[in-house]
């Protein structure tokens, strides 16, 4: 049976927030679910979020969704993405340690897409990558979307103020595959009115099993 599981970990500046998601049967994968931006009201319960962990854990993933430093009972400060990139790889080691032997799957929700990118580039570890409302028009867009190899999903809003989906598509069609991208017909960077085509890409992708599928 599908359950939920309230607790803290440790994280490289403190205490970090975390929920993690069981699902039904035993896990096929672990994953870590990365929150927007701190400083604009980002956390874990976003609905963003939320809907990840939803259809990951639907697709038999066991799935943790945390709070980076200084998010509700986070400990820790802003730290401006260095920090926040080693309060993911908490994360993973996290469930890496309750999961072993289990391949991880890192992603996140625009400044949280571009921190897990950005340690996926540097983490062998990390078998595939998802990045929802990527904020291209955005200081964090820089991330080296070029250096990451796994499997690699992009779901974008059409309309997302911080990067259109075909501008998106335009930035992530080059890049060697493995790598999808999906833009969202009408919606804008929350996705609203429109997560459960958010929530159904991320499931389809995940379904697959995109990290039985060897980085080139």
């Amino acid at each position: 049976m599908a359950s939920n599981e309230t607790f803290d970990f440790r994280g490289p500046a403190g205490r970090l927030e975390a929920i993690l998601m069981h699902p039904e049967a035993t896990p096929a994968a672990a994953a870590v679910v990365c929150h927007a931006h701190p400083l604009h009201g980002g956390m874990m319960h976003f609905k963003v979020v939320f809907r990840a962990a939803k259809a990951l854990q639907s697709a038999g993933l066991a799935v943790l969704r945390f709070n980076f430093r200084g998010v509700g009972r986070s400990e820790g400060v802003h730290d401006h993405g260095a920090g926040e990139e080693g309060d993911a790889r908490a994360a993973l080691l996290e469930m890496r340690d309750r999961f072993p032997g289990l391949p991880l799957v890192l992603g996140g929700f625009s400044f949280g897409s571009a921190v897990a990118l950005r340690v996926a580039a540097r983490e062998a570890r990390v078998r595939a990558v998802f990045a929802l409302g990527f904020p291209l028009a955005r200081e964090e867009g820089e991330a080296p979307l070029e250096a990451v190899r796994q499997p690699r999903l992009f779901v974008q809003g059409e309309n997302d103020e911080y990067g259109p989906g075909e501008a998106l598509r335009e930035r992530v069609e080059p890049l060697p595959p493995p790598r999808e991208i999906v833009v969202v017909p009408g919606a804008d960077h929350f996705f609203e009115g429109r997560l459960d085509a958010l929530q159904g890409a991320i499931a389809d992708w995940a379904e697959g099993r995109p990290w039985d599928v060897a980085a080139p």
